[in-house]
């Protein structure tokens, strides 16, 4: 039970990115097998493929940062709430709850300010 968290966490980060390679496999066998047979491969496919390698990521733009930044302050508020929620049966509770929710204050603060900054630039 103490090492579900931990597993859930695992498990969000590795399924996906399982069945995405899952996924590149299957067309890379089925691109392989159109080679083999002698039928051209359409422009299209190439294109798509080649883009899908360099564009994994999204580049980081100003909106994006601030989306990010949002997200951040929401998950510290919430992180907040409960502690104080919590404190109302278990007033120890709080100050515990509301120090962890400076951590994702502080980098959804970050967020916002980087792309405060950088739509200033733009």
């Amino acid at each position: 039970m103490p090492l579900s968290p931990f597993m859930l966490v695992a498990a969000l980060v590795l399924v996906p990115a399982y069945l995405r390679s899952k996924e590149r496999q299957k067309l890379q066998e089925t691109l392989r097998l159109a080679i083999e047979k002698g039928q051209p491969l359409p422009t299209e496919v190439v294109d798509a493929m080649s883009s899908n390698v360099r564009t994994m990521r999204m580049p980081p733009s100003p909106g994006r940062d601030l989306r990010i930044g949002i997200i951040w302050m929401g998950v510290a508020i919430g992180l907040a709430a409960f502690g104080i929620a919590l404190g109302f049966e278990e007033p120890d509770a709080v100050f515990p709850l509301v120090a962890c929710a400076a951590f994702p204050g502080f980098i959804g603060l970050a967020f916002i300010v980087l792309g405060l900054i950088n739509r200033t630039k733009a």
